[in-house]
């Protein structure tokens, strides 16, 4: 009995059970390790993406015989200039958008207000809401209440924007230290950790390092390049239409669309709406050309750039997306699925290394 699977099962349980309990009594001894997790994870997450970016920027101008220290400074040099030079570009129109939005906000959900109680007379809307929905005005009131309590939620949540805030200036002042040193001594990353295997395991644990590099590099390159083709051409599309506000209704369109499966809906949501406010005939123009800007992206663009998708399954996708929103809201949302993609990659590609270091010794 003590050697069945069974009994060695329970055992192991016990002493997980264990350990979480001893964790919980003395969780204070682990509060300064999460402050220093918390305080350091996007830094080195947004220094690693920069790296995974620069890095081929690097290698190009390293085979000009130029010095490495020197290349670094060409890259920075060049990333300052583009990101000035796109700033100026796009920084005043932001800037008035920004403004007209935050100006505006109130006439914006009262023309809402005034649209929805044009809609709710249209025969249509009575039999799919329900005609004593429609008769009460219940459908206004709670689309009303629906804006004033986003509004009083952010009134009340300025701290956490101070907080988020902080955390964005602590990133900037260290991503370009961190990112300096991991350009600079990247290379020697994989020669410390094969120091570990016999000399003959070596080449292997090489090539088992060079496939994590290879797949997390294509990752973060494809989304990057995936993300930004969707924004660019989104942008370009509403601004055909004439559609408001259109430079940060594509921003949102990028960012979002890191996420798998609703990240597209919620990035078009607020495009669909501000087009509603507009006309009926926009809001379809937003949709109809962004189901074609996505099915051209999943068709042709991601097939090309991403190379071999990671497997994630969609229940796995979908299981992540609700942890993660109620952890970290909309940030969560949006850090979910690459964090758990590149997580992934590092997890099987140490499990081989650590078999190999097993099957040496």
């Amino acid at each position: 009995m003590l050697q069945s699977k069974l009994f060695r099962a329970l055992i192991w349980i016990l002493l997980l059970f264990i350990i979480v309990w001893i964790g919980t009594e003395i969780s204070f001894l682990f509060k300064p390790i999460g402050i220093l997790i918390t305080t350091l994870f996007f830094p080195i997450v947004v220094s690693g993406v920069f790296f995974y970016l620069f890095r081929p920027v690097v290698k190009w101008i390293r085979k000009l015989k130029i010095p490495k220290m020197l290349a670094i400074l060409i890259v920075y040099l060049a990333f300052a200039g583009v990101a000035t030079g796109v700033f100026w570009t796009f920084g005043p129109v932001l800037q008035e958008q920004m403004k007209g939005l935050v100006d505006g906000a109130p006439e914006l959900a009262e023309d809402f207000k005034g649209k929805m109680e044009d809609w709710k007379q249209h025969p249509a809307v009575s039999r799919l809401l329900g005609s004593e929905m429609v008769k009460e005005g219940n459908l206004t009131e709670r689309i009303s209440g629906s804006i004033g309590n986003i509004s009083s939620s952010i009134s009340s949540h300025i701290l956490s924007f101070l907080n988020i805030l902080t955390n964005i200036i602590i990133v900037i002042i260290l991503l370009p230290f961190i990112l300096f040193y991991m350009l600079k001594d990247g290379e020697k990353l994989p020669g410390s950790i094969l120091r570990f295997l016999p000399e003959k395991h070596r080449e292997e644990g090489l090539r088992i390092l060079k496939d994590m590099d290879e797949a997390l590099s294509g990752f973060i390159q494809g989304q990057l390049i995936v993300s930004v083709f969707i924004g660019t051409f989104v942008y370009i599309w509403y601004l055909i239409i004439g559609l408001d506000y259109a430079l940060i209704l594509a921003l949102i369109a990028l960012v979002l669309n890191v996420v798998p499966f609703i990240g597209p809906i919620i990035g078009t949501a607020p495009g669909v709406i501000v087009g509603l406010i507009q006309s009926p005939m926009t809001a379809l123009y937003v949709i109809l050309g962004v189901i074609v800007i996505q099915q051209i992206e999943s068709n042709l663009i991601s097939p090309q750039v991403m190379g071999k998708r990671l497997d994630v399954h969609p229940l796995t996708i979908i299981l992540l997306l609700l942890v993660a929103s109620a952890i970290g809201g909309i940030l969560g949302l949006i850090l979910a699925i690459p964090t758990y993609a590149v997580a992934k990659v590092i997890v099987i590609h140490t499990k081989r290394l650590i078999k190999l270091y097993g099957n040496s010794t």
